[in-house]
């Protein structure tokens, strides 16, 4: 039986962590305040930039898994130091790197995304990703480690946390009958990853090495607007009622909130058509999206929904 080992235990990290276990899976996650362990599901207190620690707590992985996500302003300087101990330690043990990746790497311009889209993002927070992914790729490629990158879109799910897009602030007034406010726009395509998806896709990558040494987009299914989703999540219910907040009133609660001040960075990712291609690692790992029917009904039959990869 494989070993597995997750950093993180947010959204991605929780939802794997019981993807792993369902599957009979030993799992230990690593996290800066651990957890309660449950079953097949072991939480460990580790500093994952301390290289020895981390290294320590992964020694004898088959696979350690980044789902680590630092708040969107600290990006620039937590992701560095958090990114390097993780490659080295993957270097070090052995452990085939799985990471949790986005697509924020790519400069869009309402283009379909696929995995051979450059990574020439000039947004603060694409460039980090895009330099991560190029500083692992290199080390891959030079024979030092094995390291393969999950991109998702924005997510949604059980698990997920409130710090998102379509968590709890967007479908508990949704599902009330109330103004839902959102500081995107909300009437052009978008893709939404399923977390689950997104577990099942970072075990598939993580269990075939021709994936290994690139970069696989989450099998997603259909893009849907904004306003195409709260009527999918109303169902039931009474009518979406979605408003966008001008963009006026966003930059200047940023001045305020350094994660709405990053939310409007990446404006652009909602005012314009913002989808994923996902049939090459479709076929390349064997999966499908999961239909929009199954994710909504299994999402609202859990506590807590929505966030961003």
């Amino acid at each position: 039986m494989a070993r597995h080992v997750i950093v993180g235990k947010g959204a991605v990290g929780t939802t794997l962590a019981h993807q792993l276990a369902d599957e009979g899976a030993d799992v230990l996650v690593l996290s800066r305040t651990g957890g309660t362990s449950t079953g097949r599901i072991t939480h460990t207190a580790v500093d994952a930039t301390d290289v020895a620690a981390l290294v320590a707590a992964a020694r004898g992985a088959d696979v350690l898994y980044s789902c680590a996500a630092p708040p969107y302003h600290r990006w620039p300087t937590d992701w560095p130091p958090l990114w390097a101990a993780l490659l080295d330690a993957a270097a070090r043990t052995g452990a085939v790197l799985v990471s949790v990746g986005n697509l924020y790497g790519y400069a869009t311009h309402g283009a379909v995304m696929t995995e051979d889209t450059p990574l020439d993002s000039t947004e603060r927070k694409g460039m980090v990703r895009a330099r991560m992914w190029r500083d692992a790729e290199a080390r891959h490629r030079a024979g030092d480690l094995r390291v393969t990158e999950v991109r998702a879109a924005d997510y949604f799910g059980p698990f997920a946390d409130s710090q998102a897009v379509l968590g709890p602030r967007f479908l508990e007034p949704l599902r009330a009958g109330k103004v839902v406010r959102t500081v995107t726009a909300v009437d052009q395509p978008h893709s939404w990853t399923y977390l689950p998806d997104l577990a099942r896709t970072l075990v598939a990558a993580g269990r075939t090495p021709d994936a290994w040494g690139r970069g696989w987009h989450v099998p997603t299914a259909e893009p849907l607007t904004m306003l195409e989703l709260g009527d999918r999540f109303a169902v039931g219910g009474p009518p979406a009622r979605i408003r966008p907040l001008p963009a006026a009133a966003v930059r200047a609660l940023g001045l305020v909130s350094p994660l709405l001040r990053e939310v409007a960075s990446v404006s652009d990712h909602f005012t314009q058509p913002y989808v994923m291609d996902t049939a090459s690692s479709s076929r390349m790992l064997g999966l499908v999206a999961t239909p929009w029917d199954v994710a909504v009904a299994e999402t609202l039959g859990r506590t807590g929904v929505g966030g961003r990869a």
